[in-house]
């Protein structure tokens, strides 16, 4: 028998996380499982070109103060009415969303991650890459992964 008792989403707040955020609510309550949500941040050195120019303490504001965005947004979730009688754990970090998203499911012991994919083909999947993926590829427990359309399950 397969047993969850701990599943992860990872959340970019985008419209492209929401199926995947009804998914995993639905498996938490399914399995009657732990449900983990997390927002990795861009790393701010990373996004600002020129960051000598804004100094090192700068960058540590900036880092804070996306986290405490971010930490905002995730006390916003999951959507009003879900519940399972089980802890939902919210967490942030900052870094590449793939390494941090994998090194989190180890530390947690994660069962399940489940991640929405953007549906990027061709030219823009090649140039932009797939955080999806490339969890998909070398996550340390299984993946689901949840398109923005197409066929959705429906409870009877």
């Amino acid at each position: 028998m397969i047993t969850l008792n701990r599943i992860l989403v990872p959340t970019d707040f985008s419209e492209f996380s929401q199926p995947a955020m009804t998914y995993g609510c639905a498996m938490a309550s399914r399995f009657d499982a732990e449900l983990h949500l997390l927002h990795v941040c861009a790393d701010p050195a990373m996004l600002m070109p020129d960051t000598v120019a804004l100094g090192a303490i700068n960058l540590v504001e900036h880092a804070a103060a996306m986290e405490q965005v971010a930490q905002n947004q995730l006390s916003q979730l999951p959507p009003d009415g879900w519940e399972n009688g089980k802890d939902v754990i919210r967490a942030t970090s900052t870094g590449s969303a793939f390494l941090e998203i994998i090194g989190y499911a180890k530390d947690q012991d994660i069962d399940l991650i489940v991640i929405g994919t953007h549906g990027r083909s061709g030219l823009m999947h090649l140039l932009l890459g797939s955080v999806a993926e490339n969890i998909v590829r070398k996550a340390p427990c299984p993946v689901m992964t949840v398109k923005p359309e197409g066929h959705q399950f429906v409870m009877p």
